[in-house]
């Protein structure tokens, strides 16, 4: 195993995390577009029925069931509670659009928190990164000069070695000689 793949294995192990971190908020935010997507069909379906009611109050306000085609009591009382469902559907669209919008709102206010925090942990991760980075040029400038250390460590063993020698030589050549 090299010394060196454990800096990179650390920022593999970074980037996986980071990718979990931000792939989970993911499944909350389809359970609230579920229930947002819910609310919408039921403001479609109230509006629809709105639709429904004024071809209604059309029908009622053409109807002419008196005498000579005119219209009877009936007809305008039939016309006015047509009216009056209207405007009770019309609180009730104002009422869901409401909660509608309710559930915009977290949803927008769920992807700032989710985008601020995973911003951080992002600014997090690559300070720490930056961190590990100058600590792994550290280390290689460290292993850099301990190498030197250790090659004039050498060199002198192998200097003063020479220099040994060349007295040993040097004494018994004068001792033989003299």
């Amino acid at each position: 195993m090299n010394k060196h793949s454990s800096p990179l294995r650390l920022l593999l192990y970074t980037c996986t995390l980071l990718f979990l971190c931000v792939s989970a908020p993911v499944y909350a935010i389809q359970a609230d577009t579920s229930a947002y997507q819910t609310q919408r069909l039921k403001v479609n379906s109230l509006l629809a029925q709105r639709s429904a009611k004024f071809g209604q109050y059309d029908q009622s306000l053409s109807q002419r069931t008196g005498i000579f085609g005119l219209q009877t009591k009936q007809d305008i009382q039939n016309s006015n509670e047509i009216l009056r469902q209207i405007v009770l559907n019309d609180n009730n669209i104002f009422k869901e659009l409401k909660i509608l919008m309710e559930y915009k709102d977290q949803q927008v206010q769920m992807i700032q928190r989710n985008a601020s925090s995973t911003n951080s942990r992002i600014q997090s991760y690559m300070t720490s990164i930056k961190k590990l980075q100058d600590q792994n040029e550290l280390l290689k400038n460290e292993a850099g000069s301990a190498k030197d250390t250790r090659m004039l460590a050498i060199y002198i063993i192998i200097f003063l070695g020479l220099t040994l020698a060349g007295s040993i030589y040097f004494f018994r050549k004068k001792l033989k000689t003299g």
